[in-house]
C-alpha cells in the first residue's frame, strides 16, 4: 500500500506543477494525446526590461525564455504550439523570444487569434509554420519608444537599425518581400495619429506574411504532421 502511495505522489506533484504553470505563465502540456504538445500562449503586452502596471495583461520574457529552453531539451515534448493574441510590447524582448523560437529543433506552429500586433509579427512568423484565423488582425508600424527621447541624429540611427533588424527577421522567416513589408510599415493612409497598416487574416496570407488561414484544428493537424515526418532532434 505504501508503494502505491509513493508512486502516486510524484504524479500528484506533477499535476500541481502543471496547474501552476498554466495559472502563472499561461502554458500547458497535453498528456493524454496522440503526441505530447506544449502550448505556449503569448497574450497582452510583452513585458521586457521594465515592469508594467498591475492592470496590464502581460507575458513576461523572463518566464518564456527558460520555458523555451526546457521545451527544447525535454525529449518527451514532441511539439510546440504558440497561441498569439498580443498588442506588442518591448521590442528587444519580443525579438529575443522570436529568435529563440526560430532556432528550435522542436517542431513549432504558431496561431494568431485576435491580434498579433507590432512585435507580435516577428513572434508569429518565428515558428516553422504559421496560421491565422480569418477574424484576426496584425498591425505593422515603425519602431516606437515611450518616455524621454533625445532629439539627436544618433537616436534616429538607433531606431533605423532596430527597424532593420525586425524587417530582416520577418522577411527571413516568412514569404513577404522586404519592399511589401516596408510599404505596410510606412503607410500614412490607414492609421489615425500613426504610421503603419492593419491587415486581416486573409490579407496576411495573400502577402506571404503568414503561411495559412486556419484555426486550432488546422494548426494541430500541421503540428502532428511535422512531428511524424521530422527526424528526432537528438540522437539516442
Amino acid at each position: 500500500m505504501s508503494d502505491e502511495k509513493e508512486q502516486d505522489k510524484p504524479l500528484a506533484e506533477e499535476a500541481l506543477d502543471e496547474a501552476e504553470l498554466a495559472r502563472e505563465n499561461g502554458q500547458s502540456v497535453s498528456r493524454n494525446s496522440k503526441h505530447l504538445i506544449h502550448c505556449l500562449s503569448v497574450v497582452g503586452q510583452i513585458e521586457g526590461h521594465y515592469v508594467l502596471a498591475e492592470q496590464n495583461k502581460t507575458t513576461k520574457y523572463e518566464h518564456i525564455i527558460p520555458a523555451l529552453v526546457a521545451i527544447e531539451q525535454d525529449r518527451s515534448v514532441e511539439g510546440l504550439l504558440i497561441i498569439l493574441n498580443t498588442v506588442g510590447g518591448d521590442v528587444e524582448a519580443g525579438l529575443a523570444i522570436a529568435e529563440l523560437i526560430s532556432g528550435m529543433k522542436t517542431p513549432t506552429v504558431s496561431l494568431v487569434v485576435g491580434g498579433g500586433h507590432s512585435i507580435g509579427v516577428p513572434l508569429a512568423v518565428s515558428a516553422k509554420r504559421s496560421f491565422i484565423v480569418p477574424t484576426a488582425s496584425m498591425t505593422i508600424h515603425p519602431v516606437r519608444m515611450n518616455g524621454t527621447v533625445l532629439g539627436v541624429p544618433q537616436t534616429l540611427s538607433y531606431f533605423d537599425k532596430m527597424q532593420d533588424r525586425i524587417i530582416s527577421f520577418v522577411t527571413r522567416n516568412s514569404g513577404i518581400s522586404e519592399e511589401d513589408f516596408r510599404s505596410l510599415m510606412m503607410n500614412t493612409q490607414e492609421l489615425v495619429m500613426d504610421v503603419g497598416s492593419v491587415i486581416e487574416g486573409d490579407k496576411a496570407v495573400e502577402l506571404g506574411l503568414i503561411d495559412s488561414l486556419g484555426s486550432l484544428g488546422d494548426a494541430m493537424d500541421c503540428l502532428y504532421d511535422m512531428i511524424e515526418n521530422t527526424e528526432k532532434r537528438y540522437a539516442d
